[in-house]
């Protein structure tokens, strides 16, 4: 890479409310405790703070002045999407570039979100993005009936399955063991046993997908402190380095919900194998794929999983519904994805709580669910962006 911003900021605080489904506090009440959570972690106080990147809310939701004011936050950068797993990495992607570009020293990074709230617009009629008359970005298309994030995920797996002869047990594979995961975890919402039988035998959402291939409907709040890593050495918790990144792709070979190559919406058909453009992560990082302990992705729906993992090139193309099979994904499997449990089973938190959970990991803070010797982790999605952490 010729811009490089290998290791020059770090996360040196990590902060959640706790997750659940109708929260009784508000959105700004979750984001309060997660933000003063966050800062004991790292032994700083608010007066630190001089940058938010802010996922939260949606387009007419919370706003960052009224966030600065309610947290008593004096600012001098400021960075701000509405609440979407695409967000997360441009978010972290922002604060690293600000506090090395020396804009600010400290960013809070963060969501809080109640979905539960918004479940009656949420693929429903009152939904914004669903109902669009182009379509919404997950592939739905209202004139054919098409207005619910899963729509888009099930047809890619259908085409998935017709190219690649996969079959729907390597979906069963994927939702079981990220319940494994979440098994393990206190904080996950669903911890109850999830068996293959089970996951088989649920009512059908979209075809192919049923019941335990969609994430949840749940609330949280999840804080993330970056500053230089001059600065993260001196703190109160060892920094977890932010090592490598690259941007979400866009473009008519890309589709949210399918790996370039598969044919869905203009994406030209044909096995395609990770190109240059999808392994600059790893290249800004100096690191190998083999190098990495530990995966994370946007599980909102099991084939992401599948994608996420052939995106990066974990698994070879077409290959993917068999490489999640047998526990490799699973805790003590030879990469695990998602340790936390997941949308699909800690919480729906846009994926932040996949990135709190990367930082403890990296601290060998995770408990029984630790992963042996946790050196370099990767958060990476279908749609292209990722971000390596090591500590």
């Amino acid at each position: 890479m010729s811009l490089s911003f290998r290791d020059t900021a770090a996360i040196v605080g990590v902060g959640t409310s706790r997750f659940g489904r109708r929260a009784e506090e508000s959105t700004l009440a979750m984001g309060a405790t997660a933000l003063r959570n966050a800062l004991d972690d790292a032994g700083l106080t608010r007066d630190d703070i001089d940058g938010i990147a802010m996922n939260i809310g949606w387009p007419l939701g919370l706003d960052y002045d009224r966030v600065a004011e309610s947290f008593g936050l004096d600012l001098r950068w400021v960075n701000q999407t509405w609440t979407h797993g695409r967000f997360v990495t441009m978010s972290v992607q922002n604060a690293v570039m600000a506090v090395s570009a020396g804009l600010c020293d400290c960013v809070a990074c963060f969501t809080t979100c109640s979905f539960t709230r918004e479940r009656d617009i949420l693929g429903g009629p009152g939904d914004f993005e669903g109902t669009r008359e182009e379509g919404g970005t997950h592939g739905e298309h209202p004139p054919y009936g098409l207005t619910a994030p899963a729509a888009g995920a099930a047809i890619a797996y259908q085409r998935y399955m017709a190219v690649y002869g996969a079959g729907t047990e390597a979906l069963g594979h994927v939702a079981v063991s990220l319940r494994e995961h979440a098994r393990l975890n206190p904080g996950a919402i669903r911890r109850e046993e999830l068996t293959l039988e089970q996951h088989a035998a649920a009512r059908r959402v979209a075809e192919p997908l049923g019941l335990f291939d969609c994430c949840q409907v749940s609330d949280g709040a999840v804080v993330l402190l970056i500053t230089r890593a001059d600065r993260a050495r001196d703190l109160a918790k060892p920094p977890v380095y932010v090592s490598g990144m690259q941007g979400i792709r866009s473009g008519p070979d890309e589709f949210i919900f399918a790996p370039p190559g598969l044919g869905i919406n203009q994406q030209r058909p044909g096995r395609v194998t990770p190109r240059a453009d999808d392994t600059e992560a790893y290249e800004m990082a100096g690191i190998a794929r083999d190098d990495i302990d530990g995966f994370y992705t946007y599980d909102a729906f099991t084939p992401l999983v599948i994608f996420a993992l052939e995106r990066f090139g974990l698994a070879p193309p077409g290959e993917g519904h068999a490489f999640v099979a047998d526990g490799r994904i699973g805790p003590g499997g030879a990469l695990p994805v998602n340790s936390n449990g997941g949308l699909l089973s800690e919480a729906h938190v846009s994926g932040w709580n996949h990135l709190a959970e990367i930082t403890r990991q990296l601290r060998g803070e995770a408990g029984p669910r630790q992963i042996a010797n946790a050196g370099c982790l990767q958060w990476g999605t279908t749609w292209g962006d990722s971000l390596i952490f090591r500590n």
